[in-house]
């Protein structure tokens, strides 16, 4: 097939957990003999896109974010009319790239561009976080998984960094600014396939949507090259005792404050962390916790991050928001290596890629998940030959996607089609 994959969150010298994995899904493909491109920002300027993200096909520079003063935070309230202008800009660019290929498969933050895309094109989504119905796309407020679901509650976020408070005016606007941007999103995936990359997700749009026509979509996981990740394990020294890698941007809701507060003269004397990533919280926590036991090596590519998981005794991804579908935790169990979580968002569905009983261990807190870090750590790595496949490979989850691919693409936008016909009426 011909392949289109668009991202706004592509190219980038620090490329994110989205961004990843569709230079991994696209270079899988390539390697299955697809042809592949991808098209993405134009203003983020680099002699040779392609090779700085790891792609072995063409990228296409197609467009850029503009940004043309929205003033959202100072607003303090969400502003309907920016981010469906966002799409449009995406689209245009999808409508003028997508001549030849088979299909488009976008994976963005804008989940209503797809009202916008011209018929005729095969066009699919993959939504990778919870941003079909959180602006914020975390739904994490307050150091905390936020719950709220009516829309003006959203003033929470749209207004934090504004005085006075809120008011109606703030809250009205926010309120139509969220409203339009679920119902955007619900007839979007009622008109082009989708793909939710867990149960979760997709349970979390629909509790916010109930009326949503999700019949064009499916639940796909997060894949992994697992032919590199087995590859990595076999040639890595055996697990190093004690050591243990958290691997991610530290920021909100990503856990690493609260784990390493948490962790702070609780681990064995012989245990060795190591925080691999950046982020705004990085300096304060650099500087709280850093000494003996716990080091920060700032951004790694994904290849020396990946080398590091290897030789761990464990890994630990303490995500405090709700994860859709963490491919730090898929790799962690394809390299083989112990893991431990919270029990939130989509994280649970990922232990039927265990390798072994226990090898991804979930905990309900915090203080109970460094409790289990240091009986862990208490005893030996657990050694274990890499199997010959993993159940989130590629080869595994890529007939999968490609049916998709292949179903016929019935643009018609269900909602738009019965309003018009009540007109009629």
């Amino acid at each position: 097939m011909r392949i289109l994959m668009v991202s706004e969150d592509l190219p980038g010298e620090q490329v994110g957990g989205l961004g990843k994995h569709v230079v991994t899904l696209a270079n899988r493909l390539l390697q299955e003999g697809h042809a592949v491109e991808i098209l993405g920002r134009s203003d983020r300027p680099g002699a040779d896109p392609a090779r700085q993200i790891g792609f072995g096909g063409r990228f296409r520079p197609g467009f850029a974010i503009a940004r043309p003063g929205w003033k959202e935070a100072q607003l303090g309230a969400f502003n309907p009319l920016k981010r469906p202008w966002l799409a449009r800009g995406i689209a245009r660019a999808i409508d003028a790239h997508a001549a030849g290929f088979d299909v488009v498969h976008y994976h963005g933050h804008l989940p209503m561009t797809g009202l916008y895309v011209r018929d005729g094109i095969n066009f699919v989504q993959t939504r990778h976080d919870q941003g079909s119905e959180c602006l914020t796309h975390l739904r994490f407020v307050d150091g905390a998984v936020c719950e709220r679901l009516a829309p003006g509650a959203c003033t929470a976020c749209s207004a934090r960094h504004a005085t006075p408070g809120p008011g109606s005016v703030r809250t009205a606007l926010t309120a139509l600014a969220v409203s339009g941007y679920r119902s955007q999103a619900a007839r979007a995936f009622a008109r082009h396939k989708t793909v939710f990359v867990s149960h979760f997700l997709r349970r979390r749009f629909l509790r916010a949507v109930p009326d949503a026509d999700l019949s064009r979509s499916r639940v796909i996981h997060n894949l992994v090259d697992y032919a590199l990740l087995r590859a990595l394990a076999l040639a890595a020294p055996g697990p190093q005792a004690g050591e243990v890698v958290l691997a991610g941007r530290i920021d909100t809701g990503k856990g690493v404050a609260e784990f390493l507060d948490a962790a702070a003269g609780r681990l064995p004397a012989h245990a060795r962390l190591t925080v691999v990533g950046d982020g705004p919280q990085r300096a304060a926590l650099e500087r709280r916790h850093a000494g003996a036991q716990v080091r920060f090596l700032g951004w790694q590519d994904h290849a020396a991050t990946l080398v590091l998981a290897a030789r761990a005794h464990l890994c630990v991804v303490p995500s405090v928001c709700e994860e859709a579908c963490s491919t730090t935790v898929l790799e962690a169990l394809a390299l083989g290596r112990g893991c431990l979580a919270l029990a939130r968002g989509g994280t649970p569905e990922l232990a039927q890629y265990v390798q072994y009983p226990g090898q991804l261990a979930l905990a309900a807190t915090m203080p109970a998940l460094v409790a289990r870090l240091a009986r862990l750590l208490a005893a030996p790595p657990m050694r274990v030959a890499p199997p010959a496949g993993f159940g989130a490979d590629a080869a595994r989850l890529l007939p999968t996607l490609l049916e998709l691919y292949a179903e016929p693409a019935d643009l018609l936008d269900r909602h738009l089609h019965l309003e018009q016909r009540g007109h009629a009426g």
